[in-house]
């Protein structure tokens, strides 16, 4: 039976949180003790009116109207009332019949930005004619910034739902628009343009991602990205952080096809790239043309050339590029450091033709290799990861990035390889220190090529051995049986040491963030365990809070009601995103905890993967179970070490036995015991 309609339906709103409507009949469990409320109209209510407030004549009432529409449209149970009413059509209307491009504006496209994301309606629904209308917005030169931020963050959210979609936004938002929007000063503005490129690249095909690169590449836009933006005043965001990441991934991927190309022996291009290499190496120093010579003189000539170079195959030394990956990027890598350093590249082979064979460096065989190195470390050939952030700024310092790090790379082998000594028995050797050179100076983070050449070549071999005997003596540990059962000993105090520290992070709290289904990254929230250890207090927080107030957190869950906890693919956040593919980075970032009688989930996805073990650690022993990750051991193993270390430093250069020394007989008499009787006598 349907209420009387002079009654009026009202819901309670929790202050201090993101909007949200609660209706008390259908909502009540919702409600957590201490809860501070504010009575306002319900949700259907508030919909009915705002529905009829954006449909008014009235401009001021209007404007009034959308702007309360943007701040509720976050709440899902108001947005979910407004569309039912038909709220988008309304919406549509106003962007595609409307040539206001101002407060009015702003306000509705917030509106059906925050309406969107609640996933309730497709994306592929959009008209023509209202993506037109954003577009133009994008492309005016005398518009308001925020209104420009939306119209981008709307068009990257269409791109990658249809593929009419995209190329209708490449065709109307034009590279150059785009630049021109990375060059502003206002960084949000820069972010949105960075976010709708990456969306672009992505959907693109292989061809049209190569197109986009090339002309990209032509403006120079690696140089202004180093100039403006890796070395800007302001501090580079997370989100700015993945966008580079990933523009940086799309660009090296473009050498994925000939790195899984073999070197066809029947191509006339790819034979002439070979000679090149051999006569680039010794033409110049042979004093006889060999056209001089008979076919067989030639050919025997070229052979001896060839096993200089450092092919394995002489006589037809394509064979060595038949292996792929690496492919035609090795042949292409040898033949860019043969015409761009050929001073370089003339001293490596004939300083190593002139030495005894068992001590030469073959160039080629090291460059087929070191071309492998190369792709493995900057994971050419994989997808880019949905949340990482880990770019080389010196990546966009330079235009041949992968060629001109091969050339530095290249060298360092055979620096490498004079250090070592090396025979050809030591290849594997050589360039397993030559790999951990790489890392261990990328690592590092150098801004220029030049700086990484500095510091990969002062990381010689001696250096690697000191370091490497650093981290063994870190690692190393007696396994004598007495010091075994000292460890035993020690691990339940150690143990509580690490929950002790766990419970202190939980304490201090952490900042994690909203990821959505298309990779916005802009909603922070926080959480923090209260001293007493009795109650998690968690909350949203603006963009530049790192550590709010517990009394700011208005959310809490009392540890007596926490049942489990839940990690990875048993998450319920990482179930609903199951439909696409699943990202392993998220996986294992991922972890909720389940309490309450309904069996409610607070869902959580770290910053990184120390959180999730510190996070996941403290919340076990909160719940009374083992500590499982993979930084307990860790940690549990480094205050061992150092906690025995400490133990057995008086018996430093003493060998410790394995079994204790025997028990003598007992004496055969008890007479030798003193007798005090007489000595007081």
């Amino acid at each position: 039976m349907p209420p009387p309609k002079d009654v009026v339906k009202i819901a309670i709103q929790m202050v201090g949180a993101i909007p949200q409507l609660i209706e008390l009949q259908q909502n009540r469990r919702e409600i957590k003790n201490g809860s501070i409320l504010r009575l306002t109209t319900s949700p259907d209510q508030e919909a009915e009116r705002l529905y009829n407030g954006i449909q008014s004549k009235n401009v001021d009432v209007k404007t009034d109207s959308l702007k309360k529409l943007a701040s509720l449209s976050q709440d899902v149970t108001f947005a979910q009332e407004f569309i039912s009413r038909n709220g988008l059509k309304q919406i549509y209307s106003i962007v595609e019949e409307g040539n206001d491009t101002g407060e009015m504006l702003a306000h509705t496209l917030k509106a059906f930005t925050e309406l969107m994301e609640h996933d309730f309606v497709s994306w592929e629904n959009l008209s023509t004619v209202f993506i037109k209308k954003i577009v133009s917005y994008v492309n005016m030169n005398v518009v308001d910034a925020s209104i420009q931020q939306l119209s981008l963050s709307i068009l990257e959210n269409m791109v990658p739902t249809s593929r009419v979609f995209f190329e209708l936004v490449k065709k109307e938002v034009t590279l150059d628009r785009l630049l021109i929007h990375l060059q502003v000063t206002n960084s949000q503005l820069q972010l949105k343009a960075m976010a709708l490129l990456i969306a672009l690249l992505l959907t693109a095909t292989d061809a049209e991602r190569r197109d986009m690169m090339d002309y990209l590449r032509e403006k120079n836009i690696r140089q202004f990205i180093h100039k403006n933006i890796v070395h800007s005043s302001e501090p580079l965001g997370d989100e700015m952080a993945h966008y580079l990441y990933v523009l940086q991934s799309v660009s090296l991927n473009l050498c994925e096809h000939r790195m899984r190309t073999s070197m066809d022996p029947y191509s006339q291009e790819q034979r002439e790239l070979l000679q090149s290499l051999r006569q680039t190496a010794f033409d110049l120093e042979s004093e006889v043309p060999a056209s001089n010579f008979s076919t067989e003189r030639r050919r025997s000539l070229c052979a001896k050339e060839f096993r200089k170079l450092g092919f394995m195959n002489n006589s037809n030394p394509a064979e060595d590029l038949r292996r792929a990956p690496p492919g035609l990027l090795a042949l292409d890598n040898m033949v860019y450091f043969s015409r761009n350093t050929p001073n370089a590249y003339s001293r490596f082979v004939l300083e190593n033709s002139s030495r005894e064979d068992k001590h030469e460096c073959p160039f080629a065989r090291s460059s087929i290799q070191l071309t492998l190195i190369l792709c493995e470390i900057l994971h050419i050939g994989e997808p880019c990861s949905e949340t990482a952030q880990a770019f080389y700024p010196m990546f966009f310092g330079q235009d041949h990035f992968f060629e001109e790090l091969f050339c530095i790379c290249i060298q360092l082998v055979n620096k490498t390889w004079k250090e070592m000594r090396a025979t050809q028995e030591d290849f594997d050797k050589v360039m397993q220190v030559v790999r951990e050179q790489i890392t261990r100076t990328l690592a590092l983070k150098p801004t220029s090529l030049e700086l990484f050449k500095t510091r990969v070549n002062a990381l010689n071999y001696s250096e690697i051995l000191k370091l490497r005997q650093t981290e063994r003596l870190h690692q190393e540990e007696t396994l004598a049986v007495p010091v075994l059962e000292l460890r035993e000993r020690l691990k339940p105090e150690l143990l509580e040491l690490i929950r002790q520290q766990r419970l202190l992070h939980l304490c201090e709290g952490t900042l994690f963030r909203k990821i959505s289904s298309r990779r916005r990254q802009d909603k922070l929230w926080y959480c923090r365990l209260s001293p007493n250890h009795k109650v998690l207090h968690y909350g949203d927080v603006e963009e530049g809070v790192h550590s709010p107030p517990i009394e700011s957190l208005t959310e809490k869950i009392p540890v007596a009601d926490m049942k489990m906890l839940l990690v990875g693919k048993e998450c319920p956040h990482t179930k609903e995103k199951s439909s696409g593919k699943q990202n392993k980075d998220v996986l294992e970032l991922a972890f909720s905890i389940v309490h309450d009688v309904e069996e409610y989930c607070l869902n959580f996805i770290a910053p990184t993967r120390y959180e999730f073990c510190l996070w996941t650690d403290g919340l076990n022993v909160l719940l009374g179970k083992e500590m499982t990750s993979e930084r307990t051991q860790t940690d549990l193993d480094v205050l061992l070490s150092m906690e025995l270390k400490l133990r057995l430093l008086d018996l430093e250069n003493i060998t410790i036995p394995d079994t204790p020394p025997p028990i003598p007989k007992p004496p055969s008499n008890l007479n030798f015991c003193y007798d005090f009787s007489h000595a007081e006598q």
